[in-house]
């Protein structure tokens, strides 16, 4: 499932299940594990699921997830809406990412994605998926797509059918969970569904040289509002990774050197 505990009671369990998530992960990892400098933050809507996050310019497109919540939406920096449209409430919207006049925009279980244009966001068309929607993001003219699993699925572009699969492994070790996505360069950014950590992969080998540890943000976050789910979302400003989570207050700035990656 992709949805956290969202209760107040459950709060505490939920912190404490992410750290454990964390720390397990880590107990296994070869790759070492940093915490990225934060060095600034722009507001965001606490109501949004965010399942997908990327600049456009100097604005933020970000699409949402859930069940009659699923939208995509274009921000500015200081966290107003300029452009939006919605999924029907049959969707569950996830992923999503810019090429050219498209934005693509996954769903998580109905096998399908949608296609949007650019600018105005009005619908352009739709494409079936060979797997559940999670993360996207776009590498080597084609999409790149997460599922959940440790492998990403790469879609041509025009026929969307599967034309490569990389596996992504931390020491010969499988890396699973795969979610929200991002590259820069040969170097892709991954979070890992229900843990602190955004895992920093070389591609095309798909080999995890290094972890983010965010856990310690995560838990402050959740200590303050109980309500917010998961660490997900990044988005590359051309200098500067910026990361958020589902139903968060706020997406942070990390340092340029951190954003370097590998």
């Amino acid at each position: 499932m992709k949805i956290f505990a969202r209760t107040s009671a459950s709060s505490v369990t939920a912190i404490i299940a992410l750290l454990v998530a964390t720390i397990f992960a880590h107990s296994f990892a070869e790759a070492p594990s940093v915490v990225p400098a934060i060095i600034d933050s722009i507001p965001h809507d606490k109501n949004h699921f965010v399942q997908g996050l990327f600049f456009d310019g100097q604005e933020l497109i970000e699409t949402t997830g859930l069940y009659g919540k699923s939208g995509l939406y274009r921000k500015s920096l200081q966290g107003k809406v300029i452009d939006s449209t919605m999924l029907a409430d049959k969707y569950f919207g996830e992923g999503s990412i810019a090429v050219g006049d498209d934005i693509f925009y996954l769903t998580w279980k109905s096998r399908k994605a949608f296609i949007y244009n650019r600018k105005n966001f009005s619908k352009k068309g739709e494409f079936n998926i060979p797997t559940e929607g999670w993360g996207l993001t776009y590498w080597r003219d084609a999409l790149l797509m997460s599922n959940g699993s440790s492998q990403l699925l790469q879609l041509a572009l025009g026929g969307f059918y599967v034309v490569g699969v990389i596996d992504v492994t931390d020491g010969g070790r499988p890396v699973k969970m795969l979610n929200e996505l991002e590259v820069v360069g040969n170097t892709l950014y991954a979070n890992i569904w229900q843990t602190g950590s955004i895992a920093i992969i070389e591609l095309p080998s798909g080999h995890v040289k290094k972890y983010f540890d965010l856990s310690r943000k995560v838990y402050e976050l959740h200590s303050k509002y109980p309500e917010i789910d998961v660490l997900n979302g990044i988005a590359y400003d051309g200098k500067h990774l910026w990361i958020t989570g589902k139903n968060w207050p706020y997406i942070y700035k990390l340092s340029a050197e951190d954003s370097r990656g590998l």
